[in-house]
């Protein structure tokens, strides 16, 4: 048997956790938000589980032409929207949705479409800042870019001139909605998230358009961010996304559990130094035990003494320094421990936000830092996956400029994080 760290993928638990979103939202469309490699759970498997979603978000064009190299037809809707000439042709012609945080954006989407125009009309959804202070509109500047997109053309305009006004009866562009992010969701009091609720949904009421405002906190926090779509993240993969609440407590499912085997079992006298640094030091004759997995495997080398592991289902402490490969822990409340016992990290028995908190940072990292060294495993559903053909590498090369293409490497059902 090779000793190595494997991530266990549960779909049935994904598909579950997806049920509880659906619950919390009933009269809410699903954008399932599988960017960053469906947060290190594998885009592939993820997406093929989720088919009941009603459409997949990611973060970048790359993600979603990855997506569509292996066959996933779903709608597709690109958070971050088209940041080059060349992502924006290859989002066009993949029928990829795309959020228009800026101005300049929507000038690129206009004009490629008026030099290569599409069969079908371009969806677009418009990003307000209403208090995230990242990406997105300020609300003069959307209601500015709304008006535009929606002014009637003059009889006089010509086909040249109507592309440029923006929206019309013959237009390339379709206005989806509207979409915000909300800043501190995760607190459940927070003033400001009923505040930047308020803000979207007044301008989205204002023009008739449809609003997506939940993300996974919204979702299961904030009534007022249930909105015509919700954007649910770490809740599908079964992390919880509010403070002061357990995963269990809001019904959620692990998804990932990430293990490893004990590989060497030692005594040490009082007083033995453990691990790089000595930065511990035994209070008295104990065993130690030794995990094959370390910081080249994702795992945070800044975790500290004391950081929970389970060996054998029986909970132990971190002791030491975090190297590359191995970690050592405490084997004093687990006599009868022995070479080969499966040892667990994050997942089933152990919440990966308690290690988080442990750690100093959140659920969300960890997830998504596994290393390619971590073998992938994804548990088998009780109903089939949807298979999904294999496809080359897409290779897009900007109009008219010489420079390197966007390589797509498909991230398929076979492939890890």
């Amino acid at each position: 048997m090779i000793v190595a760290p494997v991530a266990q993928i549960d779909l049935e638990a994904l598909r579950h956790n997806l049920a509880v979103c659906r619950a919390a939202a009933p009269n809410s469309r699903v954008w399932a938000v599988i960017k960053a490699d469906a947060y290190g759970h594998g885009m592939g498997h993820c997406a093929a589980a989720l088919e009941s979603a009603d459409g997949f978000a990611v973060a970048r064009v790359q993600e979603a032409l990855g997506l569509r190299a292996i066959g996933i037809s779903k709608p597709l809707l690109v958070m971050e929207g088209a940041a080059s000439e060349a992502e924006l042709s290859a989002a066009l012609s993949m029928q990829v949705e795309l959020t228009v945080h800026s101005s300049w954006q929507l000038e690129m989407v206009l004009s490629q479409l008026q030099a290569n125009p599409q069969p079908r009309p371009q969806r677009l959804w418009l990003k307000l800042d209403t208090g995230m202070g990242r990406l997105g509109l300020q609300h003069e500047e959307a209601v500015a870019l709304i008006k535009r997109l929606r002014a009637p053309a003059s009889a006089s305009c010509t086909t040249q001139q109507t592309s440029a006004l923006g929206l019309t009866r013959t237009s390339p562009l379709e206005l989806a909605g509207l979409m915000t992010h909300l800043a501190n969701a995760d607190d459940p009091s927070h003033p400001m998230t009923s505040a930047q609720c308020e803000q979207a949904r007044s301008l989205a009421e204002r023009f008739g358009l449809p609003l997506s405002i939940g993300n996974s906190a919204g979702i299961l926090a904030h009534a007022a961010a249930r909105s015509d779509w919700v954007r649910p993240g770490i809740m599908l993969y079964g992390g919880s996304p509010l403070l002061n609440h357990s995963a269990a407590a809001l019904d959620l499912r692990p998804v990932m559990t990430l293990s490893s085997q004990l590989i060497a079992v030692r005594e040490f006298n009082a007083g033995a130094p453990i691990g790089y640094g000595s930065t511990y030091r035994c209070p008295e004759p104990m065993r130690v035990g030794v995990v094959a997995i370390g910081y080249g495997d994702g795992y945070p080398r800044h975790a500290p003494t004391g950081t929970p592991v389970l060996v054998g289902g029986q909970r132990a402490a971190l002791l030491g320094r975090v190297s590359m490969d191995m970690i050592s822990v405490d084997l004093r409340p687990i006599p009868d421990a022995e070479v080969g016992d499966r040892v667990i990290l994050w997942g089933q028995g152990l919440p990966v936000e308690e290690v988080a908190e442990q750690v100093g940072t959140i659920n969300y990292e960890l997830l998504c830092r596994l290393s390619p060294r971590v073998s992938v495993v994804h548990e088998r559903l009780e109903q089939p996956l949807t298979s999904a053909p294999e496809a080359p590498p897409v290779q897009v090369r900007q109009q008219g400029q010489e420079q390197e293409p966007i390589q797509v490497r498909p991230q398929g059902p076979e492939q890890g994080p």
